[in-house]
C-alpha cells in the first residue's frame, strides 16, 4: 500500500510541474498577438465554417483554461481569455477544440468510443477509490472487494489512454489548419504548436499514473498469499 502512494505521490509531483509550465506557456503565448487580428471566438467560428460544420454554437465558459467541447449540446466552450484573446494562445485552444467538433463531425472512432466509456466512467469513478481501500484491508478474508476495485479502476485507465489519440488528433486537425489557412504566420505556428504540445502532456502523465497505479493494484491482489 506505501508504494501505491509513493508512486500517486511522485506522479502528483510531475503533473504539477507540466501544469505549471502549461499556465507559462499560455501566459507568455497570450502576450503575443495574433497577425490576422482575429479573436478565439472568430478563429473558432471561422475553421467550423470551413470545416462545414453549422450546427456548433461557439460560445464563453468561466474559468482559466476551462475550454472544452461538449458533444452532447454541440457547443465549443471557450474561456474569457480564448473567446475574446487576440493572441497565438487563444488561436491555438480555440483551433483544438474545434478539432474536437471536426472529429465529432466525422465519427472519429476514438471520440466514439470514448464518448461511449464517459457514462460508465462517471459512475466508477465515484466509488473506486472507496473499494480500492476496503479491497486492501479486507484482502484476507475478502479479495474479490480488491478484484471488483480493479476492474473499476482498469475502466477508468482505459478512459486515459483512449483519450491520448482523441487530444493528439485534434491538435493535429487545429495545427494544420492553422497553418493551411495562414491564421497563424510562420512565426506564430510554432508557438502554437509549443502551446498544444504542453496542453496534450498533462494527458500523457495522467494516462501514465493511472496505468502504473493499475499494475501495482493488480500485483497486490496478486500477492495477497
Amino acid at each position: 500500500m506505501g508504494s501505491i502512494w509513493i508512486v500517486s505521490l511522485i506522479f502528483v509531483g510531475i503533473s504539477m510541474l507540466v501544469s505549471m509550465q502549461l499556465k507559462g506557456k499560455f501566459m507568455r503565448y497570450s502576450k503575443m498577438r495574433l497577425g490576422s487580428g482575429l479573436t478565439g471566438k472568430e478563429v473558432a467560428e471561422k475553421m467550423l465554417k470551413e470545416n462545414g460544420i453549422y450546427d456548433v454554437a461557439v460560445t464563453s465558459s468561466n474559468g482559466f483554461l476551462s475550454d472544452h467541447y461538449n458533444p452532447l449540446n454541440k457547443t465549443v466552450n471557450l474561456s474569457p481569455d480564448v473567446y475574446n484573446g487576440v493572441s497565438v494562445a487563444a488561436a491555438a485552444v480555440a483551433a483544438h477544440e474545434c478539432g474536437h467538433a471536426v472529429q465529432h463531425a466525422t465519427s472519429y472512432r476514438w471520440l466514439m468510443l470514448r464518448s461511449r466509456l464517459v457514462p460508465i466512467v462517471q459512475f466508477s469513478s465515484s466509488m473506486v477509490q472507496w473499494i480500492l481501500i476496503g479491497g486492501i484491508l479486507l484482502i484476507k478474508v475478502f479479495p474479490q472487494l480488491l478484484l471488483i476495485g480493479i476492474i473499476l479502476f482498469a475502466l477508468t485507465t482505459l478512459f486515459s489512454v483512449v483519450t491520448l489519440p482523441v487530444e493528439f488528433d485534434a491538435s493535429k486537425r487545429a495545427l494544420a489548419w492553422l497553418q493551411h489557412t495562414n491564421v497563424t504566420n510562420t512565426q506564430e505556428y510554432p508557438q502554437a504548436k509549443d502551446a498544444l504540445k504542453w496542453a496534450a502532456m498533462t494527458y500523457v502523465v495522467a494516462a501514465i499514473a493511472s496505468l502504473v497505479t493499475l499494475v501495482q493494484y493488480i500485483l497486490i491482489y496478486s500477492n495477497r498469499r
